[in-house]
């Protein structure tokens, strides 16, 4: 049976959900009586909050790579970046460069039935566009600390936890997580404000991630911190 067109489970059958659903809690309960993985680390005090990926390139179905799933993160975001521009938390967004070096293009540009992949499809979404000032790294891998100045900005604003949002769940969201908790940061992923292009890797990447390399929470949870949150 199919979950209604629109609703969160469109990707994959109920059937298949609930056996996902089934292997996670066998694994759920296999961590927890060996007592290993899943603590949490906690909001710090000093949060930054970075936006992976929500270009149109991701972001808009007419790109081969583009999935309105992403909506879902759209609608969280638009909750969460006024919340934290009120409380003056540094903003951080992630695009690719555009290169136009043959070689170097995207596979989206040999599929013939969608868009080609232009500098339109690395531009932020106009509905999660940055303000002035807040700051767009540009990254060629999937962690947004590999190859870029993340770290050193974050450490000169004396950040101790990243907000993670954006796409992918199971590749940049995860690498960025991961690297983050190297730093010796505190990686919270917005559960809402995260989408996949694929339900199965999303729903398992969050389950994985949270036992061992970050804090998955709740919009609202995110939003009653940063509402604490000094100025």
């Amino acid at each position: 049976m199919k979950a209604p067109r629109g609703s969160f489970r469109t990707i994959i059958d109920m059937d298949t959900f609930s056996a996902l659903h089934g292997l996670m809690a066998e694994v759920d309960a296999y961590y927890k009586e060996r007592g290993i993985f899943q603590a949490r680390f906690g909001f710090g005090v000093c949060p930054a909050l970075i936006v992976i990926d929500m270009a149109y390139g991701w972001t808009d179905p007419a790109y081969a790579g583009g999935s309105a799933r992403l909506d879902l993160a759209i609608t969280a975001l638009q909750r969460l970046l006024p919340a934290a521009r009120d409380k003056k938390v540094p903003i951080i967004y992630t695009t690719s460069p555009y290169k136009e070096t043959p070689q170097l293009k995207s596979a989206a540009d040999f599929s013939p039935r969608f868009r080609k992949w232009d500098r339109r499809a690395c531009e932020i979404d106009e509905r999660v566009r940055p303000e002035p000032g807040e700051h767009i790294v540009y990254k060629d891998h999937a962690s947004a600390f590999a190859g870029t100045a993340l770290a050193g900005h974050l450490i000169a604003r004396r950040v101790d936890t990243l907000l993670i949002t954006g796409c992918s769940t199971s590749a940049c969201v995860r690498a960025t997580a991961t690297d983050a908790k190297s730093l010796q940061l505190r990686p919270i992923i917005i559960r809402e404000a995260v989408q996949d292009r694929a339900e199965i890797a999303h729903e398992w990447t969050l389950f994985d991630i949270q036992a061992r390399f970050a804090d998955v929470v709740s919009l609202e949870e995110t939003l009653g911190y940063l509402n604490r949150t000094p100025q």
